[in-house]
């Protein structure tokens, strides 16, 4: 191997994608003594970090049967991987070896006063920092991420004759061979003489647009109020549509319609079974054991904002003669047609016949929403909704996450449809922050 990269991976990264150290082609991936101590710590860890953890554990033993990782083990693709005790007096070091990061800096540090040629990997912005002040080339793990300002977004505008628009209208689609359109894509069509005059279609093959289907004009007596919530009902309603994803900034409405859709589909036309929603648990620390009471009163407590668009559905007309509508949606939950759950109890599970609901999806990373719509058995149907630029998870950003990873992935999918959603309905308050704020 001629003039190698070593390429320095910090905890993170593994934590992240535990197969990560595979994606440097032929090079020499270096693991110092300190990111095998912190997979250590978090193996015991019931959430995806643990697995995560315990996953790269499994692989690193795999190679230390094959030799001697001090040395370096060739692996499959072709590299090396090498793990790298650091030492308190390594030459050139003059950080505290008592923070683990600077630790792991020293190994790279080290190989780069050598006159290796160093990349350090983190995901980590402030270890990336201290890598640069030391004058090593630094890089964000950088597999499985999208570029955000270019993400899909589902619908697309087409300046057209009047003609034209005036016969999608008659016939209720239109083909051309000029078009190249994605399976389920919007598309809205305007007249090139007067942009008033324009017609909204949804691609069922690359050249042929139809008009959307007037029986997903409501769900649950919710109506849409801009055409890219009317683009999502069509999404949501559609039965032979399996995966679909909703991004929008806040107020946008992206759970409100998923759960009216939900509601209509399980409650109104017994499409599913039951309706499933979730949501990663992240700002409350690593499990919902953080909060105060039993399972459900913890789960009451996180999915507030879930309760709280429920109850706004019920609201009209759906008054029970027990009680009070958060009384109804009680009942419902009772019932098992509602079905609040914590993302880390639905990993090892087979779900058919259900629809369901992953709110905040931004905060998953690639590797977890895979899991979560591998679970999906027959006859169920998958939502994520979410704002990937309100994360909370402090090793993901815009274009690492779970969400616009999907969006990215599958968009041409027959099975699968997207739409972000741009203006907030919630309140002019509410469209005022998101817009200035």
């Amino acid at each position: 191997m001629s003039n190698p990269k070593y390429f320095v991976l910090d905890t993170n990264v593994l934590l992240h994608n535990a197969d990560a150290f595979t994606s440097f082609d032929d090079n020499i991936v270096v693991l110092p003594m300190t990111v095998i101590e912190e997979l250590d710590g978090f193996k015991r860890h019931n959430d995806e970090l643990g697995r995560n953890a315990r996953h790269a554990i499994r692989q690193l033993d795999t190679l230390r049967c094959q030799g001697s990782l001090k040395d370096g083990v060739l692996m499959e693709n072709g590299g090396t991987l090498q793990i790298i005790v650091e030492k308190k007096d390594m030459p050139g070091n003059c950080m505290d070896m008592g923070i683990a990061d600077n630790g792991i800096l020293a190994v790279a540090n080290t190989l780069h006063l050598e006159k290796k040629t160093v990349i350090f990997v983190s995901k980590d912005i402030n270890a990336r920092l201290k890598g640069d002040a030391l004058g090593i080339s630094v890089m964000d793990f950088e597999q499985q991420k999208t570029n955000f300002d270019e993400l899909y977004h589902g619908w697309s505008e087409q300046t057209v004759s009047a003609e034209t628009v005036d016969l999608f209208h008659k016939d209720k689609q239109f083909s051309h061979d000029d078009f190249n359109f994605k399976p389920n894509e919007f598309i809205l069509l305007i007249d090139e003489g007067n942009s008033k005059h324009t017609g909204m279609g949804r691609a069922i093959s690359p050249t042929t647009l139809v008009h959307l289907n007037t029986a997903f004009d409501t769900a649950y007596h919710i109506r849409p109020h801009s055409k890219e919530q009317r683009m999502a009902l069509e999404l949501l309603l559609d039965p032979d549509i399996a995966l679909v994803t909703l991004i929008g900034t806040a107020g946008t409405g992206k759970t409100l319609l998923a759960l009216a859709a939900g509601l209509e589909l399980v409650l109104n036309k017994d499409s599913y079974e039951k309706l499933l929603v979730s949501r990663p648990i992240i700002p409350m620390g690593k499990d919902i054991g953080y909060l105060p009471g039993t399972k459900d009163e913890k789960l009451s407590l996180w999915m507030q904002p879930i309760f709280d668009n429920l109850t706004y559905l019920m609201k009209d007309g759906h008054k029970t003669e027990e009680g009070s509508v958060r009384g109804h949606v009680n009942q419902l939950i009772k019932s098992e047609l509602i079905e609040l759950e914590a993302l880390t109890y639905i990993r090892g599970r087979s779900i058919p016949d259900q629809f369901i609901i992953v709110d905040e999806a931004q905060n998953l990373t690639p590797h977890e929403v895979k899991t979560i719509i591998s679970r999906a058995g027959e006859g169920t149907k998958m939502i994520f909704t979410g704002d990937p630029e309100q994360i909370d998870n402090p090793y993901l950003d815009s274009s690492s996450n779970g969400l616009s990873y999907i969006v990215d992935r599958l968009k041409g999918q027959e099975l699968y449809g997207h739409v972000t959603l741009k203006k907030s309905e919630r309140s002019p308050l509410s469209g005022i922050a998101a817009d200035y704020l």
